[in-house]
């Protein structure tokens, strides 16, 4: 068995920017967004992409080296563009995204991949498995190293087919997604708890995060359903990137053993300084720092 205080996750999926009405421009991606968080809460994540010798490729690669991240990775690709996505922000604050294709994350090749040390967790999300080429390497990953899985739903149209995410959902141990997500995919019938323990057993899950919006977040496993409320958003200035925060506090709560219910309000509560914020990641490595030490002061007792 892995020692998990020891062996890294490994992420593996998209990385692009966000463009904003403003013409802002912010790094994002899911994947990239969990690695960031990972990398800042001291877990020195393996991030596995591709990008586009161009401007943005090379403002992505820059970031990650003043981030400190593992960059041994992240492919070069010279005839595809970076990643972007066109981000619009509704009346009622819910955003949308046009998804450029194809893309450097499109082709992430299988022989590009490092040798290291088997993953203590295995990330990836669905909108970079959209092509072939980096469905290939993601397999190739799984065969290599046989490491417990976390499949993070994000459904994208057109980017998604509903048997090709079901497939990746029967590979993995855990799986997150939220209340639309889940309806597109699964039996509308029954309740949440009803619903995802129909995929519990059918897929042999340890467990699904159901993230709720306003109404919160939820841990179904075979013998619990754990249910927290979201703190209150003081300062609310864009959604994005707030269920990659989660998610980063999740695997950062399998890597250290937390209690379950703990690590499901923890992930509450970072996700919820994301939203205060513009873009998906913080470049304020201080805000990670506070958010451990607070951490720190409620430390379970089986955390080492």
């Amino acid at each position: 068995m892995t020692d998990h205080h020891t062996a890294s996750p490994v992420i593996f999926g998209e990385v692009l920017f966000d463009c904003f009405p403003n013409g802002d421009e912010r790094l994002g991606g899911a994947p990239f967004n969990v690695a960031w968080h990972l990398q800042a809460f001291g877990c020195a994540p393996t991030f596995i992409s591709r990008v586009g010798t161009d401007d943005l490729g090379n403002t992505i690669k820059s970031a990650m080296q003043s981030w400190d991240m593992n960059c041994s990775a992240l492919q070069m690709d010279t005839e595809l563009p970076s990643g972007r996505v066109d981000v619009s922000i509704a009346d009622d604050g819910e955003p949308s995204y046009t998804i450029c294709h194809p893309v450097a994350y499109d082709r992430i090749h299988a022989d590009g991949l490092p040798d290291m040390q088997a993953p203590a967790i295995l990330y990836h999300g669905s909108l970079a498995l959209r092509s072939a080429t980096s469905r290939a390497a993601l397999q190739a990953l799984k065969d290599k190293y046989q490491a417990p899985v976390f499949v993070d739903v994000n459904l994208r149209a057109p980017w998604w087919q509903k048997h090709e995410v079901l497939d990746l959902i029967a590979t993995a141990d855990w799986v997150k997604l939220n209340q639309d997500e889940l309806e597109a995919l699964g039996d509308t019938r029954g309740s949440f708890a009803e619903r995802t323990r129909q995929w519990i057993d059918q897929y042999d899950l340890k467990g699904v995060i159901l993230t709720m919006g306003a109404n919160g977040a939820r841990i179904i496993t075979r013998t619990e359903c754990l249910v927290a409320s979201p703190p209150t958003v003081k300062n609310p200035i864009d959604p994005v990137g707030a269920g990659d925060a989660f998610s980063a506090v999740f695997i950062l709560g399998l890597l250290r053993n937390w209690e379950l219910i703990q690590t499901l309000v923890r992930a509450q509560d970072f996700a919820a300084k994301i939203v205060e914020q513009r873009g998906a990641i913080a470049m304020d490595r201080q805000l990670y720092k506070d958010v451990l030490h607070t951490w720190g002061k409620t430390r379970p007792h089986n955390t080492p």
